[in-house]
């Protein structure tokens, strides 16, 4: 009688080791509701190599909005836009700085 190997050859909740588990640096772009029709859109976890001033001095006068970078203590510094920005800030970031889009998440409505 041969044993059944399949019971013992492997377990799925094993740590593997792999490089999955550990936390990669997502850049979230966000839409935030205000009063009436108005929207925020939120940019959090840009690396911090950039210099979010002058990403702010670019964003605004291309979107024409305003805009300021919020201190957050578990986030860090927040950039805050008017409006609903999400997919033209995604254009930026890929275009223009080089991230990649598989590192930026887009959330909202």
């Amino acid at each position: 009688m041969s044993t059944i190997q399949n019971l013992t050859s492997f377990d799925p909740f094993a740590d593997t080791g792999d490089s999955e588990a550990q936390p990669t640096n997502y850049i979230h772009i966000r839409i935030q509701q205000r009063n009436g029709r108005k929207t925020l859109t939120t940019v959090q976890g840009v690396p911090n190599e950039y210099d979010l001033k002058k990403i702010l001095k670019v964003l605004k006068k291309d979107f024409a909005c305003n805009g300021n970078i919020v201190k957050d203590d578990e986030l860090g510094e927040v950039i805050q836009l008017q409006g609903d920005q999400r997919v033209k800030v995604s254009e930026f970031l890929t275009t223009q700085l080089q991230l990649p889009k598989k590192n930026i998440k887009i959330h909202g409505f």
